[in-house]
């Protein structure tokens, strides 16, 4: 009876033993599965379009994308387009990603602003660069999943707070940059406000037209850019008021 009962519990062992062995098997093959459709993303979709900047390439190299959107979306996570992530918003097309960033012009050791956490992937490439990263969201929702998955992979150097970015986030501030990743008709001006001296704020500006703009504080007032037409979901909330 003791024999019989050692070897039932060896056999479960066993078989126990070879799932786990199994389930880590596969998860290695599909973390360097989303690592190559990383690395073939990054040459095909972002250095072939022109980004240089090794610290954005790098950062888009490491974040792994496919833990930002639904586990429905993982085997499209690297395709060339945004995906939604519920709420009627979506996470950006990788190069529009990368694009921003660079337009951001880091060098690290920096203190940013991002209006418009969404899924929480800008925060983390912005935080694979800047030392601070302060991220607002306007919907709880996706404020608590961002947060929640930002924490799970370890990021100490990202704060997420739910709430109307048109005001910035002013006991922070002044900022070494600010990013926007939803599009008001006109450029807030408490964030350019909160910028420092010669730092970008870079900001899909329009309705049915949008063109990514670049705001740069100088001492003598701004000066603006528009890099490239664009399409974002609408900023809400004051924004829509003003």
């Amino acid at each position: 009876m003791l024999r019989s009962w050692l070897l039932t519990l060896c056999i479960l062992a066993l078989i126990f033993g070879s799932c786990k062995e199994g389930s880590m098997e596969k998860e290695k093959s599909e973390e360097e599965m989303f690592r190559k459709q990383r690395e073939v993303m990054v040459a095909t979709q972002i250095e072939s379009r022109g980004i240089k900047d090794s610290l954005v390439l790098n950062a888009m190299r490491k974040v792994p994308r496919q833990l930002f959107v639904f586990e429905s979306l993982r085997d499209v996570a690297y395709a060339d387009g945004p995906l939604p992530i519920g709420e009627g918003q979506t996470i950006s097309q990788p190069y529009i990603v990368a694009l921003m960033t660079e337009l951001m012009e880091l060098e690290g050791g920096e203190k940013v602003l991002e209006i418009g956490t969404g899924s929480g992937y800008q925060a983390a490439i912005l935080a694979e660069i800047a030392s601070e990263v302060y991220s607002i969201e306007i919907i709880k929702t996706l404020a608590d999943r961002a947060e929640s998955t930002l924490t799970s992979l370890g990021y100490e150097n990202i704060t997420v707070r739910c709430g109307d970015g048109y005001q910035g986030w002013e006991e922070h501030a002044p900022f070494d940059g600010i990013i926007v990743t939803a599009a008001p008709d006109h450029i807030p001006q408490p964030l350019v406000d909160q910028l420092k001296t010669g730092a970008p704020l870079v900001i899909p500006v329009g309705e049915l037209f949008q063109e990514l703009v670049v705001v740069n504080k100088t001492e003598k007032g701004i000066e603006k850019r528009a890099v490239i037409p664009v399409r974002f979901v609408p900023m809400t909330g004051e924004a829509e008021k003003r």
